[in-house]
């Protein structure tokens, strides 16, 4: 069986506390994530989208609501199964900094219980894979913001995920460094063809990356629209010239924008 899509059927979630009212993060949500193809989330602040991916993650249960993993047998028809592998870039580094880069990226194959020579050869390819071969001894305190970016992504490729989550994963670097590796990721997606859920603020990251974008609503967070992104890959920097890629940037901020204006109210 081959995995080939998440499906969401009226996802919602509240936040329960002992001293306030709770509080409804998403509402009603429905939306696929095909499997192969790369989708982002896109919101205001505060609309439920790293919730959203929590709960994806398996590492929040929903309030309410169906998250089905769907496979396919070829046939056409899909039926639903066990969560696939899955790993998650966070925007926060969260490396150990007492352990190298090489051993950093292998942690969690070494908490999988794979042998040091197989997590040291996997490693050593991922690190290379995100262009930073020659730093496997170094420390993270050694590294660049940019470059302790990478070793996340390498920590979560190592892994073979049939899934990866990329949760606002350059949203802490500096401009030059986000371009540079947005591409380098981007080259990175089309070349595994893996399925890739990325939780992110920009509309210019989302529709450079993406195959799919889904717009949030302000909290209680629903799906406002879900867009094809037809733009020519393999996409470099120069695609934003690109008549195609102004026009979907002007149709998701008009989606966004009163959104985002209703998010700043509450």
């Amino acid at each position: 069986m081959q995995f080939e899509a998440i499906s969401i059927e009226g996802l919602s979630h509240r936040f329960l506390s002992r001293t306030r009212p709770p509080t409804t993060a998403l509402t009603d949500v429905s939306c696929v994530f095909p499997a192969g193809k790369v989708t982002a989330i896109v919101g205001p602040s505060g609309c439920g989208k790293s919730t959203l991916l929590l709960i994806l993650r398996g590492l929040v249960e929903a309030s309410a609501g169906k998250v089905r993993f769907l496979y396919g047998d070829g046939s056409g028809q899909l039926t639903a199964g066990d969560a696939p592998r899955m790993a998650t870039v966070w925007q926060s580094f969260n490396l150990l900094p007492w352990r190298s880069v090489i051993d950093n990226v292998a942690f969690g194959l070494e908490l999988a219980g794979v042998s040091l020579a197989e997590r040291q050869a996997k490693a050593a390819e991922a690190i290379k894979a995100v262009e930073l071969a020659g730093f496997e001894k170094h420390y993270p305190g050694q590294l660049s913001g940019g470059m302790k970016q990478r070793v996340g992504l390498a920590r979560g490729l190592v892994q073979s995920p049939d899934i990866l989550f990329l949760d606002e994963p350059f949203g802490a670097l500096d401009a030059q460094t986000r371009l540079y590796l947005q591409e380098q990721l981007s080259t990175l997606v089309e070349a595994s063809a893996k399925t890739v859920i990325l939780i992110t603020h920009s509309i210019e990251e989302a529709i450079f990356l993406a195959d799919h974008v889904i717009v949030m609503t302000a909290r209680p967070g629903r799906v406002a629209r879900s867009l094809d992104i037809d733009l020519p890959r393999p996409r470099g920097i120069d695609v934003q010239n690109d008549k195609r890629f102004g026009e979907y940037f002007s149709e998701i901020y008009g989606l966004l924008r009163d959104e985002v204006r209703k998010a700043m109210l509450n």
